[in-house]
């Protein structure tokens, strides 16, 4: 594969042309197209698992971390899951054409403002090739061309994947340029994407820390940002002890793999003797290594969970592992002021019975998503109902939180008249 930037460039313009076709594709056609792609990646099942076994030995081989070879690794059920993704997707309404609001001014002109594609979306991302396709399949049923740019461990996995999907698009008559594998996989390919302005319309990274301020730093291209997942548990002085155990255990160690698991708890001082003994067995037997401060050492130290000291380093980390940062504070306040400090803008929990505590923790954080009594893993495109997502946006402008469909469309005013001009 080359690193060219002309052949890259060319790639884009290919995109583009296909967004020109998208834009008037029915649903109808778009919803066909999905499932054809769904029954192609069970049909292709054994061919994907193959290849992918060759991406995540090398990358044993390499010495990656063992919750990256996860996030790498596709089998006939994770396979089966994004191809009901698709399925999914295409059973949901289709956003472009809809009025987001439409009026009569009192000159008698008809103002409606409509949803319409983006037009070339390209997203880059790391280790992880299920994007591959729900962001594939996003982009197709909201009118807009694909250009992919996975992590070259994953390379081989995504090769095969869009030859899938670019198979299943020819055979239901779309264009197969609207699902592309972006050319290369040095830092320059990613460099010539980010700089393809007037070409791509909008770019959404998804991955590290690194990667994502590396595009965002580095394109000319529009950037929706997804943020790291440095989520918070926040166990209030009226929470339901049991209760706290269970979303703190289901926040952290369900999955440790993504950005939505929780990396710090937080625990009110008028709770902690009754909360802590049994948060720290639970952890304990989950495997969780405890960052604490001096009050939660020694209640790790109690239950004999394995812990060391914390540092400004494990308050603003995004673990990825079986590991939490841990302290008590001593009051709400407290716990918000913390927050502020480190939180990325993605998910935040507070577990309380008590409604005014609750408010306030709603009204006292800046978030993607706020949880009460939720755990945090809920923040997720299909657990919202959007079907797959295509990240979570922890930025401010255009979206924010998960994003399905309607976040990758824009807008148009459509405005009619009657020989109507301006005095």
């Amino acid at each position: 594969m080359t690193d060219d930037r002309s052949e890259i460039l060319a790639c884009a313009q290919r995109a583009r042309d296909a967004a020109a076709v998208l834009r008037g594709v029915t649903r109808e056609r778009k919803d066909a197209a999905l499932r054809a792609c769904a029954a192609a990646l069970r049909d292709q099942t054994p061919r994907i698992v193959e290849v992918n076994v060759s991406d995540t030995e090398r990358a044993r081989e390499a010495g990656t971390d063992p919750a990256l070879i996860d996030r790498l690794t596709l089998d006939a059920p994770r396979i089966d899951a994004i191809a009901t993704a698709l399925e999914q997707v295409a059973d949901l309404p289709d956003p472009v054409g809809d009025v987001v609001r439409g009026y009569t001014l009192p000159n008698g002109l008809q103002v409606r403002q409509i949803r319409v594609p983006l037009g070339v979306v390209g997203i880059i991302y790391e280790a992880r090739p299920n994007v591959t396709v729900d962001a594939a399949g996003l982009c197709l049923k909201s009118g807009n061309a694909a250009l992919l740019r996975g992590s070259s461990s994953a390379h081989a996995t995504n090769q095969v994947l869009v030859d899938v999907l670019r198979g299943a698009l020819a055979s239901s008559g779309l264009p197969v340029d609207a699902v592309q594998l972006v050319p290369g996989t040095s830092h320059e390919s990613v460099k010539h994407l980010m700089t393809a302005r007037g070409l791509v319309d909008v770019l959404i990274p998804r991955g590290g820390e690194g990667l994502i301020r590396s595009v965002v730093e580095g394109s000319t291209v529009p950037v929706i940002e997804t943020g790291v997942g440095n989520c918070h548990v926040y166990v209030d002085e009226h929470a339901d002890v049991d209760m706290a155990v269970r979303l703190l255990l289901n926040s952290k160690a369900q999955r440790v793999s993504v950005c939505n698991a929780a990396e710090t708890l937080l625990v009110h001082r008028a709770i902690a003797d009754r909360f802590l003994p049994a948060a720290m067995s639970a952890l304990l037997e989950a495997g969780v290594t405890v960052h604490g401060d001096e009050g939660m050492l020694a209640h790790a130290a109690a239950a004999g969970t394995s812990s060391s000291p914390v540092t400004d380093e494990d308050w603003a980390a995004e673990y990825y592992s079986l590991d939490i940062a841990a302290g008590i504070v001593d009051s709400l306040d407290d716990a918000l002021a913390h927050i502020r400090r480190w939180s990325s803008g993605h998910t935040e929990l507070i577990v309380t019975d008590s409604q005014s505590a609750a408010q306030a923790f709603i009204s006292g954080v800046d978030a993607a998503a706020v949880m009460v009594n939720a755990s945090t893993r809920f923040t997720d495109g299909g657990e919202f109902g959007f079907g797959a997502e295509i990240g979570i946006s922890t930025q401010k402008l255009h979206a924010r939180g998960p994003m399905g469909l309607p976040e990758l469309t824009t807008t148009t005013y459509v405005v009619v008249g009657d020989g109507h001009v301006r005095g």
